[in-house]
């Protein structure tokens, strides 16, 4: 059991405005493993930089659109843990409030959850775009050999270089919508996060390592405009010294958890 602060719980009833924060933590705990930790067993002997640049994709797309086709085939099969499900829960019953989730992981555990409002900082997996004209393909629209659901838990693209669909509107190569090493992130994103971060009463940093700039700045940002600011993370991190009160535990314990407590008043 958590030992609730209560002038954390007295700032999170009364605020008007709340920004949840996520990272990595929160999807590690439905067994979505962290970019870096994909990059390991079928993957070993990838670099970062072969698989995650618009220069890779540019040298081989074959092997670029396999690697992602599989991490978007392991996510598919992560389903949202009760962390994912609480925050839904508390932007569900958000009444007069604004609850708003901004998240670095670019899988849809959230939106499976039932996450009304997500802000993807860093894209989307299950987003695609043309590497030309940068037209926008949802997964539904895809060719159905290219979506993760055409595939079983066994499917791994190694050595098969799985060419990537192409745009209807321009013949160019369809590729992820994530943002790549290399590359800068929305602008209508960031500044929509930055803003939120700025107004808000709360913001609760949730499984972030808090050194992935620019959005490790977004509690830091919160707090120098007056925001009560909470993290839950089992490990200490950077955002130790930037938060009023540190939750040492996982999300999926901590979360439910403050989301009932709350909720007693």
């Amino acid at each position: 059991m958590i030992d609730f602060d209560e002038t954390a719980l007295e700032n999170i009833q009364t605020a008007r405005k709340i920004v949840f924060f996520s990272g990595a933590g929160i999807s590690a705990e439905s067994g979505v493993p962290t970019f870096r930790d994909d990059l390991s067993g079928l993957w070993a002997q990838y670099d970062p930089m072969e698989l995650a640049t618009p220069e890779a994709f540019a040298r081989q797309p074959a092997l670029v659109w396999g690697w992602y086709l599989w991490r978007r085939q392991r996510v598919q099969e992560a389903q949202p843990n009760a962390a994912h499900i609480a925050l839904a829960e508390w932007q569900a019953e958000q009444g007069d409030r604004q609850i708003i989730c901004l998240t670095q992981n670019v899988d849809d555990l959230h939106e499976r959850a039932g996450c009304s409002h997500v802000l993807h900082l860093h894209g989307n997996l299950f987003t695609s775009l043309c590497a030309e004209c940068t037209h926008t393909v949802s997964e539904d629209a895809l060719p159905e050999e290219h979506r993760a659901g055409a595939h079983d838990a066994t499917f791994h693209p190694q050595g098969q270089e799985i060419e990537p669909p192409v745009c209807r509107d321009c013949g160019g190569y369809i590729r992820p919508g994530v943002i790549w090493f290399g590359e800068s992130l929305d602008s209508n994103v960031l500044d929509q996060s930055f803003e939120l971060s700025a107004n808000c009463d709360v913001l609760i940093a949730i499984g972030t390592s808090g050194v992935v700039q620019p959005a490790a700045a977004l509690p830091a940002i919160a707090r120098d405009s007056g925001a009560y600011v909470i993290q839950i993370n089992p490990q200490e991190t950077p955002l130790d010294s930037v938060a009023h009160w540190n939750i040492r535990a996982s999300a999926a314990q901590a979360l439910p958890e403050l989301y009932a407590r709350v909720r007693e008043g």
